[in-house]
């Protein structure tokens, strides 16, 4: 199971339920622009649909993480600080009542993959941080695609 830990930093790090938004969209931020076109997106779909929108983050401890975090690294903060930028971009200073953040602390695409079993939709974008350039669909997506509990919607950047 994961590790929930709600952006506390964040008046809005969880939807309010008097928004009068009912269900719930789940969009996965990694901080790269296609997670960012990824949120816009998510942002009109649950202002079309009427439902509560939840970005999250995922991080995990990488191989050799040791020497950095006796350096003072964290890897939550930075998923925080990635989700929190993301946010600024698209929001600005005044987030809406039925926008949250949260981070998540495990593998990125089993973890948005639990995620999704109660959500509506699961907006991704098609590339992330990593793999190989000139790929069409990143391993994150391609994964939550093949295995999400509810309808996945991929974001490709606009040509």
């Amino acid at each position: 199971m994961n590790e929930i830990a709600n952006s506390a930093s964040s008046p809005s790090s969880k939807a309010t339920a008097d928004s009068g938004h009912t269900g719930r969209i789940v969009v996965g931020i990694d901080g790269s622009t296609s997670s960012i076109d990824a949120l816009r997106y998510a942002v009109r779909a649950a202002r079309a649909f009427g439902t509560t929108l939840e970005a999250m983050t995922v991080w995990t401890y990488p191989a050799g993480a040791e020497l950095a975090m006796l350096a003072g690294w964290s890897p939550e903060n930075d998923a925080h600080e990635i989700l929190e930028a993301a946010a600024q971009e698209v929001f600005g200073a005044k987030r809406p009542t039925w926008f949250s953040t949260t981070t998540l602390s495990g593998p990125p695409a089993r973890s948005l993959i639990e995620e999704s079993a109660g959500a509506e939709m699961l907006v991704l974008g098609s590339r992330g941080h990593g793999g190989f350039v000139g790929l069409l669909l990143g391993s994150v997506s391609s994964t939550c695609a093949e295995h999400a509990r509810c309808p996945v919607l991929i974001v490709h950047p606009a040509a």
